[in-house]
């Protein structure tokens, strides 16, 4: 036990000795290495935190960026168009009338006139017949005045443009091409239809081409010129 003791003592003698051996040669002590290795562990504690808030902040934007994208190509629920032109309108803000419409066509058969007539198929207000989105219709001008828009269920939009001996009060002329169509389509009806604006008693070809480039309304074109 003495002589383990005594190699004890010569050991830390000499530890000792190597301590301020260097001590003196660096001017470095253990203090100085104590406060290097704090300041280091400090630095290196700093830089990894940056390192995971900065891992931590990528890793929540990705996700932020994939919900975003999730999101985007989220389907909403289909929205069914308006199959007819009357479904399209809110008819229900515009006064009505009930009237007896009859068919007409420009021919002999309903104004007397036969193709080789100078004004045949020119209206009252000067217009060409038409059978469009908005077809010119005929009407008693002091009920309906010229440039007068109705809607027609089953018809569509009309415009006045002509008047007639035998129409009077609540009866309409509703142009068609043809005889044939007049009966296919139409003949005589009692039918409600709808006052969308009233004539000011003018109307113009110009007038009456605006109105059939209507966009929002090409998609029942096709509808109403094959009727």
């Amino acid at each position: 036990m003495r002589k383990y003791l005594r190699t004890l003592f010569f050991v830390a003698l000499f530890a000792t000795a190597i301590y301020f051996t260097w001590v003196n040669i660096t001017n470095i002590s253990l203090k100085d290495v104590d406060n290097w290795i704090s300041s280091n562990h400090e630095k290196v504690s700093a830089l990894t935190m940056t390192a995971f808030d900065e891992r931590r902040v990528g890793l929540e934007t990705k996700s932020l960026n994939v919900k975003k994208a999730q999101q985007r190509y989220v389907s909403t629920s289909t929205v069914e168009a308006p199959a007819s032109l009357r479904e399209a309108i809110d008819l229900s803000q515009y006064p009505s009338h009930t009237v007896v419409a009859t068919g007409y066509t420009a021919g002999y058969e309903s104004t007397g006139k036969t193709p080789d007539h100078p004004q045949f198929g020119i209206t009252f207000s000067g217009v060409t017949v038409k059978r469009d989105l908005y077809s010119t219709i005929a009407a008693d001008l002091s009920v309906y005045p010229i440039g007068t828009i109705l809607f027609i269920p089953n018809y569509g939009y009309g415009v006045v443009a002509d008047k007639g001996s035998a129409i009077n009060g609540n009866e309409i002329d509703l142009y068609y091409p043809t005889v044939d169509d007049v009966y296919e389509h139409w003949g005589k009806k009692k039918v409600n239809v709808y006052v969308i604006k009233e004539g000011d008693g003018t109307l113009t070809d110009e007038d009456l081409t605006k109105l059939n480039k209507n966009e929002a309304l090409q998609v029942f074109r096709t509808q109403i010129l094959e009727e």
